[in-house]
């Protein structure tokens, strides 16, 4: 199979409610696997339990996307107006209240590929579906807390570290994450 036909049989549609629970199981497998050698099995199970998962803010925003290939979820990633960072229901990091596209970032958000995805243009198609509605919706930058392994998939998309941060969950497990950003407006690789 050559990368146009993979990319052709990927699927990318807006998160449903009922998808939820697929959700949950992949960021899980995700977290667990694609963490290796850049977080603890500690600092993932605890990034599990109290940071990876699904904001339903983002699916009920109709900013939330998932991919699927053979009628299979294999990657899910989003966007959002709210000023939340990053976290899923068990525990959002930041208010809900809504961001101003003229001063504001947008946020990515909650990006999480299959295992056996990885690598296939999923994480891609999610990242430019999210950078077009943002841009579309008027926000000029994007703004978004990236864990250590999926840092150099955000540099390789154009999105600058802006600074490293250190989340120190309810069990006292640090987290490290880097703070992104990419500008919207202007063409990259200029």
């Amino acid at each position: 199979m050559t990368p146009d036909e993979g990319e052709q049989r990927l699927q990318l549609r807006t998160a449903l409610p009922e998808d939820v629970r697929a959700l949950t199981e992949l960021i899980s497998r995700s977290a667990r696997l694609l963490s290796r050698g850049y977080y603890t099995e500690a600092e993932t199970e605890s990034a599990i339990r109290y940071v990876f998962g699904v904001d339903s803010a983002l699916v009920a925003d109709r900013t939330y996307f998932v991919v699927e290939s053979g009628g299979l979820i294999v990657g899910c990633g989003g966007w959002s107006r709210r000023r939340t960072l990053y976290g899923g229901d068990q525990r959002p990091v930041g208010p809900q209240e809504m961001l101003n596209p003229a001063r504001d970032a947008a946020r990515i958000r909650a990006f999480f590929v299959a295992p056996e995805a990885s690598r296939r243009g999923v994480g891609r198609r999610l990242f430019d579906e999210c950078v077009r509605a943002a841009a579309e919706a008027g926000f000029q930058w994007v703004e978004l807390i990236a864990t250590l392994p999926g840092v150099p998939f955000y540099a390789a998309l154009g999105c600058d570290a802006v600074e490293d941060v250190t989340d120190t969950l309810p069990d006292g497990v640090a987290l490290r994450f880097v703070r992104m950003r990419r500008q919207l407006s202007a063409p990259r690789n200029a």
